[in-house]
C-alpha cells in the first residue's frame, strides 16, 4: 500500500490549551454533546484515554459508515501534541490498512489576545 501525506492548518477561537483539552483530552464525552448529528457516542475498548489506548467512535446515521477505531500513541501534555492510529474502519472497505494523525496545538497570538 502506498503513504500519502497531507497537512493542514485550522485556526480556532479558542485558547489553545483550552482546544487541546476539549479535543484531545475529554472527546468522548465533548462530541456526543456538541455535536450529536455526526458522532453518536466515543467508549475506551482497552486503557483510560492514555497511550496505547484504543477508542471506539460510533457516526450517527446518514455518514455513510458506523464506527472507526483508533489506538492513541501519544499525548504530550507539556507540548500540546497529540499523536494517534485509525486502527479499523466499515469506511476502509480493505482499501485502507490504517491512517495516522498527528496533532500540536500552538497559539496564535491574534487570536489568543482576541480571546481573552
Amino acid at each position: 500500500m502506498g503513504v500519502f501525506t497531507h497537512e493542514a492548518e485550522v485556526t480556532s477561537p479558542l485558547p489553545t490549551a483550552r482546544a487541546f483539552k476539549a479535543f484531545v483530552l475529554e472527546p468522548d464525552t465533548l462530541f456526543p454533546k456538541v455535536a450529536p448529528y455526526a458522532v453518536k457516542g466515543v467508549e475506551y475498548l482497552e486503557g483510560n484515554g492514555g497511550p496505547g489506548s484504543i477508542r471506539k467512535v460510533t457516526f450517527a446515521e446518514g455518514w455513510g459508515f458506523e464506527y472507526l477505531k483508533e489506538k492513541i500513541d501519544d499525548i504530550d501534555r507539556d507540548n500540546l501534541s497529540y499523536t494517534y492510529t485509525v486502527i479499523e474502519s466499515d469506511a476502509f472497505k480493505n482499501i485502507i490498512e490504517k491512517i495516522g494523525y498527528e496533532f500540536k496545538f500552538v497559539a496564535d497570538q491574534m487570536v489568543e489576545q482576541f480571546v481573552r
